[in-house]
């Protein structure tokens, strides 16, 4: 939680009135019924291009592309995450959250869910990709399968926001990003990749 203090007009309290930000988790919708005209032409592409992320950012990128682990571990996800993945409330999964850099620029924050159902047999090398992008992971298994896409536009006040512009070093309004699930095996993960300012446009 963070508070702003704000001038009032009147001088009857020593104590400024407080403007509280509440985090909320995005209001997530299917890309299918996006509308396209409430989205940056910059991001758009992005968003709907169903390709491998990774493989289209090392591509874009002329520079050197890198991923930046920022933490990875066992942790609660957020309740549209659980719903998400079928996990039972209040039930501990795998986040990993990482920094997709080229050159040192983070270009995407993608935030990673995998239940404990999911890490078993050779799905256990999810645990230990280090700073191996997941979409090459994804994308080289061929039990993969992908499913819908869901967008959402991600304001100051949502929980995502600020772990994802947390190393960016400068004031960042509303971003935008999209999540799937994807299965390997049959077995379910989450995965949601944040667009940060800095990115190009998808070509």
């Amino acid at each position: 939680m963070s508070a702003f203090p704000l001038k009032r007009p009147d001088r009857a309290s020593a104590f400024p009135l407080l403007h509280v930000c509440h985090r909320a988790e995005p209001v997530w919708h299917e890309a299918s019924r996006l509308h396209r005209r409430d989205v940056p032409e910059s991001v758009l592409r992005w968003l709907l291009d169903p390709a491998s992320l990774t493989s289209r950012i090392q591509r874009a990128c002329a520079g050197r592309f890198s991923v930046e682990v920022l933490s990875q571990g066992w942790a609660r996800p957020e309740h549209t995450e659980m719903r998400r993945l079928a996990m039972r409330s209040a039930s501990w999964g795998f986040v990993r959250e990482v920094y997709l850099r080229c050159d040192g620029k983070p270009w995407v924050f993608a935030r990673t869910v995998i239940p404990r159902t999911t890490l078993t047999g050779p799905r256990r090398r999810l645990m230990h990709l280090k700073s191996r992008p997941l979409g090459a992971v994804l994308f080289a298994d061929p039990t993969m399968e992908r499913g819908a896409v869901e967008v959402a536009r991600i304001a100051p006040c949502d929980v995502l926001h600020p772990a994802a512009t947390r190393g960016l070093g400068q004031d960042v309004e509303a971003i935008w990003g999209r999540r799937s699930v994807f299965t390997l095996g049959g077995r379910p993960l989450l995965v949601s990749e944040i667009f940060l300012p800095g990115i190009p446009p998808c070509l």
